[in-house]
């Protein structure tokens, strides 16, 4: 009798190597959730960043995974099943994950490194810690000053809401982001904002949540569907409109929305792997019984 022949194993490339990224390879790799169907392949993550982030450098440790640093994706040949990056290096794939997240639509405010920022629903764990160092500081309820009029906004202000913060928000966009003079916490020092005709406003802490646009020019080389938005629309279980390709977190748009703000980093992430564990099975079976 000859023997079953086993599934070859499944090779995983990922572009990108944002929070999305390193959520998706810490579930698959990592053993994130013991009820999971193990994952039997490799994982290749292509990261724009020449740096090398402690982050990516424990998922680069891990024995399937493997990291490209410098190396961002620019090409995809979804019949070929290959990506090429920006270097002219060729990556084969079983599955391919883009994860390139978005990128500001406009220029960035001055001084805006001392704000806070709410691009993706990630951001509300960020600005709840914030919250707290500046109650702690002034001792009464903050007065917040939100910039922005997308969904992003509204999404920033329920956060500052829940959180004890009275926003004052406005759409009109700042010339300038005033630091703290006084003493400041947690790295926390913007206190106001000045517009282009000298008027200004005070506040105990600044949130920008401005809208920002998908990075979706690798989509494009792949013939992938676009939202209206400009997003990679998926699906619920975030598939492309191409079989074998995936998108997740900010780079990705589901039911009109970006998907950063639908969804967390993590749970993206659990969403994503259980689709591919779940093709991969497929894929055995069809193996199996075509031996």
């Amino acid at each position: 009798m000859s023997a079953i022949p086993s599934a070859p194993s499944l090779h995983i490339v990922i572009a990108g190597a944002g929070p999305a990224a390193q959520a998706l390879v810490r579930r698959l790799a990592g053993g994130a959730d013991s009820r999971q169907r193990a994952f039997h392949g490799t994982i290749t993550v292509l990261s724009n960043r020449d740096e090398c982030p402690e982050a990516l450098l424990e998922l680069a440790e891990l024995p399937q995974v493997s990291v490209r640093f410098g190396q961002a994706a620019s090409f995809v040949d979804p019949d070929a099943r290959i990506v090429t990056t920006v270097d002219g290096m060729e990556f084969s794939y079983d599955q391919l994950v883009i994860a390139t997240g978005s990128a500001p639509a406009l220029p960035p405010v001055e001084g805006a490194e001392s704000s806070l920022s709410y691009s993706t629903i990630d951001d509300a764990a960020n600005i709840g810690e914030a919250v707290k160092d500046v109650t702690r500081l002034v001792g009464r309820r903050p007065l917040g000053i939100l910039v922005g009029n997308g969904p992003a906004a509204g999404q920033a202000e329920a956060v500052l809401r829940a959180r004890g913060v009275r926003p004052v928000r406005t759409t009109l966009r700042p010339t300038a982001v005033v630091p703290s003079t006084g003493t400041s916490t947690g790295g926390l020092t913007a206190t106001g904002i000045l517009f282009e005709d000298g008027s200004s406003m005070k506040g105990d802490l600044v949130v920008l949540a401005e809208e920002r646009t998908a990075r979706n020019d690798l989509a494009e080389s792949a013939g992938l569907t676009t939202a209206p938005d400009g997003g990679i629309s998926v699906g619920r279980d975030l598939a492309t409109t191409v079989p074998g390709i995936w998108a997740i977190g900010d780079a990705a748009s589901c039911d009109g929305l970006r998907l950063g703000l639908l969804l967390s980093a993590e749970s993206s992430a659990m969403l994503c792997a259980s689709g591919l564990l779940l093709s991969a099975g497929k894929d055995d079976q069809q193996t199996l019984i075509a031996a």
